[in-house]
């Protein structure tokens, strides 16, 4: 059942998302070609998070082992942070999930390592602008096709797969909740979105084909041919007034 959040609620969901979006802002001014690891990232995030009395929600979430999922490069999403510096050229996806006062916010950035080459500097600018287009569709009214369609048309437009397996979703009292937001669909279908629901829209797209291989950890998922993946993700709220991102400072 999909669940539409009080004012109340939403205002402890406004301040995991503070929590986030400051987590996120300092982990992209942190890095350092050749000296930042994906742990450093990790750890900072975690320390942020604590210190505004909140938690990591993916920390032993269905036994995953870290406060974060830092994807470097090909990984596409749930990369476990490692001891492996960035490099000049890389691209490290940094997402998070803040939980307080028993409310979540869930996103996530693409930062390029140093300076990265045109063709991925290309396939950043087109993820986030997909998801700019995705979250301009999430009004009163509209469905959630509405927003996948977008997406998607966008993406494949520019000459990119759009990973089908990785969902966004709704967010609140837990990380996971209905409806699913797929980034592919067609127009006009879908659950309608109300006012007072929360959902977490993330292209998740890849330069090369959309097909990909889950490695044998059973969290990190990368690109079938080897080549980089973005993604970037916003919690949304549904209002008469339109979209309200949750999780920026």
């Amino acid at each position: 059942m999909i669940q539409t959040k009080t004012a109340g609620e939403i205002d402890k969901m406004r301040a995991s998302g503070r929590i986030l979006a400051e987590a996120l802002r300092r982990c992209g001014e942190s890095i350092v070609p050749g000296q930042t690891t994906p742990q450093d990232l990790n750890d900072l995030a975690e320390g942020i998070m604590r210190a505004a009395g909140a938690t990591p929600a993916t920390l032993g979430y269905r036994g995953y082992p870290a406060a974060s999922c830092i994807s470097v490069n090909d990984v596409v999403i749930h990369g476990i942070p490692n001891a492996t510096p960035l490099q000049e050229g890389d691209i490290v996806d940094v997402d998070l999930v803040v939980e307080k006062d028993g409310w979540h916010a869930d996103g996530a950035w693409t930062f390029p390592v140093g300076k990265v080459s045109k063709d991925v500097e290309r396939l950043l600018s087109v993820t986030k602008e997909a998801l700019a287009q995705g979250i301009a569709k999430a009004r009163v009214g509209n469905r959630i096709g509405d927003v996948s369609a977008t997406i998607q048309r966008y993406c494949e437009g520019n000459g990119y797969g759009v990973v089908r397996e990785m969902l966004g979703h709704g967010i609140g009292r837990s990380m996971h909740e209905e409806p699913d937001v797929p980034n592919y669909g067609k127009p006009g279908t879908g659950e309608r979105l109300r006012e007072g629901m929360t959902l977490c829209i993330e292209p998740m797209i890849n330069q090369g084909t959309a097909k990909i291989v889950t490695l044998e950890d059973g969290w990190t998922v990368k690109t079938l041919d080897g080549r980089p993946s973005a993604h970037f993700e916003h919690t949304v709220l549904i209002t008469k007034a339109g979209p309200e991102i949750l999780t920026r400072e």
